[in-house]
């Protein structure tokens, strides 16, 4: 033992049996599954080596976790009286945050260059590894760049900065940054999700409008500005609102930060827009056919950021049982830990690989693909949400007492869990989105279909499943079966994604254990898995 290794002889014990704290790694070269599909789907593998090796070192990984013990802090007032109106957070934060702009957590799907939704997508999968706080900011800054190119004169302005790979949290009018970030303001106390029931209201004064009225979620306050929904004389609009103006404060006042199960580096806020200066964007009226690219585009990482936190929750339960031992016996040897940890390593390969076959889906720009996306990354954020619940809790069972201490990162994974699936649409709206996207949308259903088409004859029992789907309904499901039949899709859907790019061990393990029925209903209930072949992918 070196002078500067912890003592083990602790006089009424020795420490032992205990895995060897991991400390910082690279969230790239340790992935295999991540690797295979970005090079499956046309992924950038270059640039996200040299960010994974960036966003799992050491100093990172201290960065996020002061990030989430010194939580933001809301400043009303100066000393003087004066209203701030400011978030301040602790300089962890800004480091990871300042990490993901400089690895190209935004740009990399607008550079021009190919597979760019699929880079970012390995961005985002990565980075809830690390501190899933700072990809609120960073995936509506990203999200943002569709929806601004409904006014060529503002997308102008904003869009080198968004793109930019330079962090500036400084408070100063955007036209003084080289770099900034964007966010959202949509629901309302009395309509959430149902945002025509808005009660924002806009009024035109010259080139701007002013807004008044209050919005009770804004993720990422200090943002540089927000996209908006306000009612004007032509109806429910679009606007984008700048956080700061030339030598004062817009009128946007934070009443007060949102105490969050979980997600707790990042701030949110319930605001007032008090005669706020805003800037239309798009058409009078056509607020959420506006802002709904926006959404779509932030749905893609809800249903990749939960493949990360599975992925991070299955990777540290497999460092710690193949560090510790039970009965005689190393953990990771034991037959019912095996069955366990292979049917959670399926989930999130699942996740990840249903994921990027959605990246690469909006990658690809004609009329099939666009519609692709649309019903598929709405199946993906319903299943792969649902369950990165089971999967971390059950991760987090296999660290026994040792999971439920924060000193681990699974109490931060399992809080934050519910989350993505809660964002950007809840089960409910999702599932009820994709019948509507079925009806009105033919194409959708139609190249959908011939997606889960593709992979037949490549598993029977796929084949078998897919008939029965079929069968079950011959037609759009009554509202009250939307869940089952989402669920459903998803899984042929995530199954198809599987057949297309996985090793045969995985691709047939997940068969086995989610469409044939040969299994319990909780995690680690299965049986006839090539455990071997799966557990090396962790």
């Amino acid at each position: 033992m070196s002078q500067t290794d912890p003592r083990a002889d602790l006089g009424t014990h020795v420490v032992e049996n205990q895995p060897t704290p991991r400390g910082g790694r690279d969230f790239w070269a340790e992935d295999a599954p991540l690797q295979a599909a970005i090079a499956a789907r046309g992924g950038r593998g270059a640039e996200l080596a040299r960010a994974g090796a960036v966003y799992g070192a050491q100093d990172m990984l201290e960065a996020a976790e002061e990030a989430r013990r010194d939580a933001p802090r809301l400043m009303l007032f100066a000393r003087s009286g004066h209203r701030l109106d400011e978030v301040r957070f602790n300089p962890g934060y800004h480091k990871v945050l300042g990490a993901g702009v400089a690895q190209g957590y935004a740009l990399a799907a607008w550079s021009g260059e190919a597979g760019g939704h699929v880079t970012h997508a390995a961005h985002v999968y990565m980075m809830a590894q690390l501190e899933p706080g700072v990809g609120c900011p960073l995936t509506m800054t990203y999200a943002a760049v569709p929806a601004l190119s409904a006014d060529p004169a503002l997308e102008g302005a904003w869009r080198p900065k968004l793109l930019s790979d330079q962090y500036d949290a400084s408070i100063r009018p955007a036209a003084e940054k080289a770099g900034v970030t964007l966010g959202m303001a949509m629901t309302e106390k009395q309509g959430g999700s149902d945002v025509r029931a808005n009660t924002t209201r806009a009024v035109r004064e010259g080139a701007h409008y002013r807004l008044v009225g209050h919005k009770w979620f804004c993720s990422a306050p200090m943002s540089d500005a927000f996209l908006t929904l306000a009612y004007t004389e032509g109806g429910l609009t679009c606007f984008l609102v700048p956080r700061w103006l030339e030598g004062e404060r817009n009128g946007i006042r934070i009443q007060r930060l949102k105490d969050k199960l979980g997600n707790r580096a990042n701030a949110s806020a319930e605001i007032e827009y008090v005669d706020a200066l805003a800037y239309r964007l798009g058409e009078e009226g056509a607020g959420v056919r506006t802002i709904i690219e926006m959404v779509h585009h932030t749905r893609l990482d809800t249903a990749l950021a939960p493949a990360g936190l599975m992925r991070a929750a299955v990777s540290e339960a497999k460092w710690w049982v193949e560090g510790r031992s039970a009965f005689q016996r190393r953990l990771i040897d034991q037959p019912l830990m095996r069955s366990v940890l292979a049917d959670l390593a399926l989930d999130t390969e699942g996740a990840l690989a249903v994921g990027m076959m959605m990246a690469e889906a909006f990658d690809r720009s004609d009329a099939e693909n666009r519609a692709f996306a649309r019903i598929g990354v709405a199946l993906a954020k319903y299943l792969t949400n649902k369950r990165s619940i089971a999967v971390i809790a059950e991760a987090m069972e296999v660290l026994g007492g040792m999971g439920y201490v924060e000193e681990t990162p699974m109490p931060m994974l399992y809080r934050e869990a519910p989350l993505n699936g809660i964002w950007e649409g809840s089960g409910n709206v999702i599932c009820l989105d994709v019948l509507r996207t079925l009806a009105r949308e033919p194409l959708a259903g139609e190249v959908l279909a011939a997606r889960l088409e593709g992979v037949r004859g490549r598993d029977a029992r796929y084949d078998a499943a897919l008939e029965a789907h079929r069968t079950r309904w011959t037609g759009l499901p009554a509202e009250g079966e939307a869940r089952w039949f989402a669920e459903s899709l998803g899984t042929l859907l995530t199954a198809a994604a599987l057949l297309e790019t996985a090793p045969e061990a995985v691709a047939e393990g997940f068969v086995t254990s989610r469409l044939t029925g040969a299994r319990g209903s909780l995690p680690g209930a299965v049986a006839g898995l090539d455990e071997a072949a799966i557990l090396d992918r962790i």
